[in-house]
């Protein structure tokens, strides 16, 4: 399994202008958002569970325990973001139809539009899931340690990420040619 460090610079190494990172701070967590909300549609009630199971709860387990294996604190993190995002979810999942739909697929779309004027206009690159599904997930990780490392954390992991992107970007730009 790759680490944090090798998923985050493989993943930085799609996104090396600034207003593509930007656009992603607003279309990530829009997309992230919009699945709590339409995956929270069907809960499924277990009598020892004072909540109800959802496929948006099943994913979100899973994607946090994938989160902490790679960071403990940074996948702590990210179970916070996500249980902010699942309550969302299950309180729209409750709603009418229109409201949940609407809001889930709305911010879905607005999401994914932010993501593309983000490659196609700045980064003038294909988005990293193109490439690795693992981009995916690692998506919203990549999102938050950049607001982290915004504030001086880990500077010393914010720096290996940037060393290991900009050579991987290298190496897929000027791939080196066979004698």
């Amino acid at each position: 399994m790759k680490t944090l460090t090798d998923q985050l610079a493989q993943y930085a190494a799609y996104h090396r202008d600034r207003r593509n990172i930007a656009t992603h701070f607003v279309g990530i967590p829009m997309i992230v958002l919009a699945l709590a909300i339409l995956l929270s549609r069907p809960q499924w009630q277990s009598t020892p569970l004072p909540f109800g199971v959802s496929p948006a709860l099943v994913m979100f387990v899973c994607a946090t325990i994938y989160y902490i294996v790679l960071d403990a604190a940074l996948g702590i993190l990210m179970a916070a973001v996500s249980a902010v995002c699942l309550v969302i979810g299950a309180e729209l999942a409750h709603a009418s139809t229109a409201l949940w739909a609407g809001s889930g697929a709305g911010l879905f779309i607005v999401g994914w539009v932010f993501q593309f004027i983000g490659h196609v206009a700045y980064e003038h690159r294909k988005p990293a899931f193109a490439d690795d599904l693992i981009g995916l997930v690692i998506g919203p990780l990549f999102v938050l340690a950049e607001i982290l490392f915004g504030f001086g954390w880990r500077r010393v992991l914010r720096d290996t990420i940037e060393r290991k992107a900009s050579a991987l970007r290298d190496d897929q730009q000027n791939p080196h040619q066979p004698i």
